[in-house]
């Protein structure tokens, strides 16, 4: 053990104030998750300085949730006006809380809702997720944007769906696209098409209502051609991580999850280590909308999962495949985010300088390359797990070659 360890424990046995008896299960928390011994002494430090302040002042551990100005005033009162050190601390210390509210040391502040918005937000919510089945993301920017519906509509007052007029509806849509370009209107629209069907189906919202919600008009292609990388970029890409590295062998193995099975990038970071049936080389894939598929495991793809799962994940209880390489070692926390910044940093080892930085052109590029091999498009759905034709069918767009032999001559001009 690490001296800076051992003085970190040293703190603990010493601690004086109403946090000191949980300060040893907070330290375990920390080395688990494999902070190093300098973190946890750091840590450590600034949760026993804030509970000895807390004894001076006679206030309970409970006192962080009912006055929750308390670990700002505290900061203040230590730190003086050092805004970098400020921000540090104040990190640190709501790293404490949480883990207090998840033993239930102290009661999670935010279950109840603060006006009539957050309570009719929780209840889309959690149609959201419970009825439509939708990913966690797609519900939190859904919110986001209904949030700003009701919050035009009513402000602070209490939530009537039946009070809606069609011009509410099209007033909100208009200020909003005076703001957005036409796809972030898209979203808008979408978002609120969700939860005017909501107050459908709980009886507050008539069908006039939600047929006034206005569409966008776009002089681009409706939906967009497909953004794909090129084969020889993909490769680039792929090869440019390095394999021998343990951020290297997993970048390789979610690259090559989504290139060769066209995967989603919150369907790379929800694997397990038990949807992969190493015996029957299959995977489980858990989609949207809660839909479960089994897809062949291509042997490359297996040999990098296998190559980082044998020299290259960290130690954890965490049941996911692909985990974080620093402190906390845990699952992605945000699927979205964490695999786009595998796929820009690889393309910027390779030296690509594609137009699109996100993973799904990875799925694009597949559907692309079986198209041209003469796969039909209910093969591509198939594999990439389409609920609609519909959605398959824009791929028939980029096969240029195919489509202008059937495009017809202007007139006047020879063929």
């Amino acid at each position: 053990m690490s001296r800076t360890l051992d003085r970190a424990l040293a703190l603990v046995r010493s601690a004086q104030g109403p946090i000191a008896p949980y300060l040893e299960a907070f330290t375990a928390s920390l080395i688990e998750q494999q902070y190093s011994a300098f973190c946890v002494h750091h840590k450590i430090y600034r949760a026993v300085q804030l509970s000895s302040w807390l004894a001076r002042r006679s206030c309970a551990v409970a006192a962080l949730t009912v006055d929750e100005t308390l670990v700002e005033t505290y900061l203040r009162a230590t730190l003086n006006d050092r805004t970098r050190s400020r921000g540090i601390a104040r990190f640190e210390l709501h790293q404490l809380l949480r883990f207090l509210r998840a033993h239930g040391v102290i009661p999670e502040h935010a279950l109840k809702p603060t006006d009539p918005v957050d309570e009719a937000i929780q209840r889309f919510s959690a149609y959201l997720r419970e009825v439509r089945g939708l990913a966690d993301r797609t519900i939190e920017l859904y919110c986001e944007l209904a949030v700003q519906f009701l919050r035009s509509r009513f402000g602070r007052d209490p939530v009537d769906l039946r009070a809606l007029q069609p011009t509410d509806v099209i007033e909100h849509v208009q200020q909003q696209s005076k703001r957005m370009p036409a796809r972030r209107l898209k979203l808008v629209i979408t978002a609120l098409r969700s939860l005017l069907n909501h107050g459908q189906m709980c009886g507050e919202v008539s069908s006039h209502i939600f047929a006034a919600v206005p569409s966008v008009s776009s002089w681009t292609t409706t939906p967009a051609l497909p953004r794909a990388i090129s084969p020889e970029h993909a490769r680039l890409a792929i090869e440019s991580c390095k394999r021998h590295t343990a951020v290297g062998r997993r970048d390789r193995a979610v690259l090559l999850l989504l290139a060769r099975l066209g995967l989603r990038s919150s369907e790379v970071a929800a694997l397990l280590l038990d949807d992969v049936d190493w015996a029957a080389g299959c995977l489980r894939v858990r989609g949207k909308g809660g839909r479960d598929d089994v897809l062949p495991l291509p042997p490359d793809v297996g040999e990098a999962i296998a190559a980082y799962l044998q020299d290259g994940r960290p130690a954890s209880g965490d049941r996911h495949v692909f985990l974080r390489s620093r402190a906390p070692i845990r699952a992605f926390k945000n699927s979205a985010v964490a695999v786009a910044s595998i796929v820009m940093h690889a393309l910027m080892r390779a030296g690509v300088e594609a137009p699109h930085q996100g993973a799904h052109q990875f799925r694009h590029a597949l559907a692309v390359g079986l198209l041209k091999k003469g796969a039909s498009l209910p093969e591509i759905g198939e594999l990439l797990r389409h609920r609609s034709p519909q959605v398959t069918s824009i791929y028939a767009r980029v096969d240029l070659d195919t489509l202008r032999a059937l495009a017809p001559a202007w007139p006047g001009v020879a063929p």
